[in-house]
């Protein structure tokens, strides 16, 4: 007769943090999304790749896109209610350019970096 391991009690720690900040640069554009973590599903998301967007920025992947794309996001996030995300760089990735740019939009937006 096998007996069952007791049951676990379930985790809170990923759910303390629950929505994700992951920005992406390619040569030509700048993407930034939200990512809530215990359904694994994009909450929102701006890219410069939008139509809306792109006739009113001069370039789709320098510094200044990138703040754009930051205040944009964060405009979203308040109005769907998500008050506050956390950053996640990738490992090649520092807080230094247009990274610094994304996230210093979203926090001066009014978003909370946890």
């Amino acid at each position: 007769m096998v007996i069952p391991p007791p049951p676990r009690p379930p985790t809170i720690t990923k759910f303390l943090k629950p929505y994700v900040l992951r920005m992406h640069f390619t040569n030509k554009y700048v993407s930034a999304q939200v990512i809530h973590k215990p359904t694994a599903t994009v909450a929102m998301s701006a890219s410069s790749q939008e139509k809306a967007l792109r006739g009113s920025m001069e370039s789709t992947r320098d510094v200044a896109a990138a703040a754009k794309i930051g205040k944009i996001l964060a405009e979203r996030l308040l109005l769907n209610n998500i008050p506050a995300v956390t950053i996640h760089l990738k490992r090649e990735q520092k807080y230094h350019g247009k990274v610094k740019a994304v996230v210093d939009s979203v926090r001066e937006t009014g978003v909370k970096l946890l």
